[in-house]
């Protein structure tokens, strides 16, 4: 494909292939100025997306393929930045599962959109930080359709730890590998990490990027969603610190 070498340009200054010990390296883009309004919260993030790439593309084999490439059938992962994020002594990050229903449709069956966008407030409330959006987390990873399946079984009674094994997956088969591959290549120092998922936790910790304490983030309870959240502690594992509403 034909590139002007004026358009070439900008987006080399834009983009950073981080090499990794797999078969592949991750090519990550940004940042682009995002500004962002829910309903009275308003800002602006610092926002990146990344994708897995053969090794050894340059940055301009990257620019030239992405025509061909449909990656409109696949799925890329992404994350907001605000703040000083290299530079300042206290981040706070969110690792945030993909949820097409809870994020995009407001589905109360979770609590994930009300943690997206939470963690966002808080972010920005804080000055310094990033919410990692992991596209291929789907359902805990098992993907969208398979989770409207799982989704069928929890209306016959199934819990989602349940509905998972009966479809023949893990509970929870979620790789944060690559979220933490970039999130490395943008800070170097420990974060303290919004979440109530010790997975999370264990997988930062194991890069020695964990600060020292969590954010918990428990809200959103209703009625339809109650039995998820109780599940989430009681199969899963969810820590319960500070959430007096939500009894076991």
């Amino acid at each position: 494909m034909n590139i002007k070498k004026e358009t070439m340009q900008i987006l080399q200054n834009k983009i950073n292939i981080i090499p990794t010990n797999e078969a592949f390296d991750l090519c990550l883009v940004g940042p682009v100025s995002l500004p962002i309004k829910q309903d009275d919260f308003e800002t602006t993030f610092k926002w990146y997306s990344w994708v897995k790439i053969d090794k050894n593309l340059s940055k301009e084999d990257v620019v030239k393929s992405i025509s061909t490439a449909n990656l409109a059938f696949g799925q890329q992962s992404s994350v907001l930045v605000y703040g000083d994020f290299s530079n300042e002594e206290d981040a706070l990050i969110r690792m945030h599962s993909i949820c097409h229903t809870g994020d995009i449709f407001g589905s109360q069956k979770c609590d994930c959109g009300y943690q997206l966008h939470e963690s966002m407030k808080m972010v920005a409330n804080h000055g310094c930080g990033a919410i990692f959006y992991l596209a291929d987390h789907e359902g805990r990873g098992i993907g969208l359709f398979s989770k409207s399946l799982a989704y069928l079984l929890q209306e016959e009674g199934y819990d989602t730890v349940e509905a998972n094994h009966a479809l023949g997956f893990e509970d929870d088969t979620r790789s944060y590998e690559d979220a933490i591959r970039v999130l490395e290549s943008l800070r170097q120092k420990p974060v303290t990490l919004i979440t109530n998922n010790p997975r999370k936790l264990a997988a930062l910790k194991g890069h020695g990027l964990l600060a020292d304490q969590h954010v918990p983030l428990w809200g959103g309870l209703t009625e339809t969603n109650e039995f998820y959240l109780k599940t989430k502690v009681e199969k899963s594992g969810h820590i319960l610190e500070e959430n007096p509403s939500l009894t076991v």
